[in-house]
């Protein structure tokens, strides 16, 4: 630790993101939840056509193009939609918009006990007082735990990671019916691979405490580009764009822009794109399954695997890694026991399957 640090940066506890490999290594990588195949063709068209002397100018603040691109798709106004870098970010400034520190407060933030990590770490770094809610039997969130429990606001991944679990339309309307005076944020970076695909975001027009919050990194294969955006009432979209001017008032570069654009108007290979994942997740579920794994159902690009009782969910996840094949292995009491296993191609996922089959053969055999 520096002498230069504050308190806050010296009493901080960061999230851990999924393991980069080397540069120059090879690796099937299942760790990340990354899109194994290409952007749109329209990204490449979009970047080829850029003029570069546009560089030397600021972008749109808003990301008008952006907003107006997602309004259009989900028969929205442009001013129920914000923008920022990665769907991070957006999270981050909803917690510093939306929810109450310490001290203002005695009221909690409510997330599942087992959620996207950095949920706990933003509660952390902005003083919220949080409360997690335990998931019933089978990884399961069920809305009842989330009426009638005083709150300043509610955070719910659908579908849920690390779990993989996505609860219903009608779920969400229950938490969003008992909790008129909280902002109820849905988290839905995993939302495309459910199936059949539902979204919260038709929901807006009715619940003006409802924010809906998306990436571009999941089903757009756009990781490296860091879009996310928000879609919610003009009122909660307004305070979000006051706290981004008062902290960074030109969040998304103006090449950023026209890609995000160009990949959010071609649907047709977005929706291709999606299918061939969900194909090769039957598959996957299915593979696992005969070789004696467990898992819930998945409505996410990952699966949430439990391996048989001949060998331990850590020493898979050390020998895959010895092999070349990274998956996320959460060392996190409740979820020890299980591996989150991303959906690579069909190619990928039968030579991960090979590997996994043969370690099971060796414990077996010990």
């Amino acid at each position: 630790m520096s002498k230069f640090w504050n308190s806050k940066i010296r009493d901080a506890s960061p999230y851990v993101a999924g393991e980069q490999p080397r540069p120059g290594q090879r690796v099937i990588k299942l760790n990340t939840n990354e899109n194994p195949y290409r952007p749109s063709p329209d990204c490449s068209e979009a970047i080829r056509d850029f003029d570069i002397g546009q560089l030397r100018l600021y972008p749109n603040t808003d990301s008008i193009s952006v907003c107006e691109a997602v309004a259009e798709l989900e028969g929205l106004a442009p001013g129920n939609v914000f923008v920022g870098n990665g769907s991070d970010e957006v999270l981050a400034l909803c917690f510093q918009t939306f929810f109450e520190k310490k001290g203002l407060t005695d009221l909690p933030v409510l997330t599942p006990e087992f959620s996207y990590s950095f949920y706990p770490v933003f509660e952390d770094f902005y003083d919220i007082n949080p409360k997690m809610i335990p998931l019933r039997e089978g990884l399961r969130l069920e809305p009842e735990d989330y009426i009638g429990v005083p709150n300043c606001g509610i955070v719910i991944a659908n579908p849920n990671a690390p779990t993989s679990r996505a609860v219903t339309l009608d779920s969400i309307k229950k938490i969003l019916d008992a909790n008129p005076d909280s902002v109820v944020i849905i988290d839905e970076a995993y939302a495309y691979f459910m199936e059949p695909y539902e979204t919260a975001a038709s929901l807006v027009p009715d619940y003006p405490n409802l924010v809906v919050v998306r990436t571009l990194s999941k089903s757009y294969s756009l990781a490296g580009l860091r879009v996310g955006y928000a879609i919610a009432s003009e009122e909660l979209i307004e305070g979000l764009t006051r706290c981004r001017d008062s902290f960074n008032s030109y969040p998304v570069g103006r090449l950023e822009q026209a890609i995000a654009v160009a990949a959010i108007r071609d649907q047709d290979y977005h929706k291709w794109c999606r299918a061939e994942i969900i194909k090769t997740r039957a598959y996957t579920v299915e593979a696992l399954e005969a070789l004696g794994f467990d898992m819930p159902e998945s409505s996410a690009n990952f699966v949430f695997a439990r391996p048989p009782k001949c060998i331990s969910a850590e020493k898979l996840y050390q020998n895959l890694k010895a092999k070349g094949i990274l998956v996320r292995y959460f060392k996190t009491e409740g979820l020890s026991d299980r591996l989150r296993i991303t959906i690579g191609t069909r190619e990928q996922m039968e030579q991960f399957i090979e590997e996994v089959k043969q370690e099971v053969d060796d414990a077996e055999n010990i």
